[in-house]
């Protein structure tokens, strides 16, 4: 699916520079000290984000919280950055045990879970009230309680990957038939690959670490990502405007192996569940900010920005094979659910 960098794209440095206005307001990142006794579960909580980034802020908010409500019995240590591993590692330790729990993007996830993918459909939710009503409710329900019959669990609501967004050097894209012949790069992902050639865009996959190169020399004109993936990779220097199309949206689960899980006793269960929790509604706001920040940043950088309606996108997709197409590799149950949400699809 999506190239690690187009899922992480956030380092150290150019975080902080893309978040400073949003990192004032949040708490520093800091690994508390080691209780004086031993913790009766001692577990590791992996990420692929730098610990800057709001899940690993808010992730290590809520192990701190968890440490303290159990009174030590619970000691979650935090991994991010992938220091035990790239994200295909990870997502086979924690189904072996080897970390107890490990933060994904559903993208992902899909490749081992393929019902994960479905909120990746194209111009499915219409902005993030829907978005979360759809997480929060039934579809969301469903997707955990499949996901759980993978051999792995969900123990939190989902946490935020953002929106996509189109740019581009060449066109200015506002309606569906700007898109027509535009050489647009899209990571090797099923989803987006189809969702743009049922367009009739030029999709061409292509690895995250060429892109920038790719965009310079006019061997795609656009590409597609959320905003902090295009500030902190710099492709605002080849780019000239974005349209806010959010034709995908994408989201994190945190994963947790079902044997260490279940060897919890109930009320510490709770508590860890709780804690999460009260993390996903934080880290949710963080990046609603941090988008918001970002688009005044790339707009001081020079580029322009197009708030596109996005119906007349989903009426041109709807015309082709697109829905229908997905609507069969999912399954009546789960299509119907997201339908609840997003409305008629196809």
């Amino acid at each position: 699916m999506t190239n690690a960098n187009d899922r992480k794209g956030i380092n150290r440095r150019t975080f902080l520079k893309a978040g400073a206005t949003m990192a004032a307001s949040l708490p520093l990142f800091s690994i508390s000290t080691r209780p004086a006794f031993a913790a009766e579960f001692n577990y590791k909580l992996a990420t692929g984000q730098d610990p800057t980034h709001p899940v690993n802020i808010r992730a290590q908010e809520a192990l701190n919280r968890i440490r303290e409500a159990t009174n030590g019995r619970v000691d979650i240590k935090l991994f991010p950055a992938n220091q035990l591993g790239s994200d295909t590692d990870l997502l086979s330790q924690v189904r072996s045990g080897g970390v107890e729990f490990f933060n994904l993007s559903a993208s992902i996830l899909a490749t081992f879970a393929p019902i994960a993918g479905i909120v990746n459909t194209g111009f499915a939710f219409k902005d993030y009230d829907t978005v979360w009503k759809a997480m929060d409710g039934e579809l969301g329900a469903h997707i955990r309680e499949q996901i759980a019959k993978s051999g792995i669990i969900t123990v939190s609501r989902a946490w935020d990957n953002g929106f996509r967004h189109i740019s581009s050097s060449t066109r200015e894209i506002r309606k569906p038939d700007d898109l027509k012949g535009f050489k647009i790069r899209v990571p090797p992902a099923p989803m987006l690959t189809s969702l743009f050639k049922a367009l009739d865009a030029g999709a061409a996959p292509i690895n995250f670490n060429e892109l920038y190169s790719a965009l310079q020399t006019k061997v795609v004109e656009g590409q597609e990502n959320p905003l902090a993936i295009i500030a902190t990779a710099k492709l605002y220097e080849v780019q000239k405007s974005i349209s806010l199309t959010g034709h995908v949206w994408d989201g994190y689960w945190i994963l947790g192996n079902r044997r260490a899980w279940e060897k919890l006793p109930a009320d510490l269960r709770a508590i860890v569940e709780k804690e999460f929790d009260r993390s996903t509604t934080d880290q949710r706001a963080d990046i609603a900010k941090l988008s918001a920040s970002l688009r005044e940043d790339l707009k001081a950088k020079g580029i322009n920005f197009f708030d596109v309606d996005r119906e007349p996108f989903r009426a041109a997709l709807a015309k082709t094979s697109f829905y229908g197409d997905w609507k069969a590799k999912y399954g009546e149950q789960a299509w119907s659910l997201l339908e609840k949400y997003s409305g008629k699809l196809g």
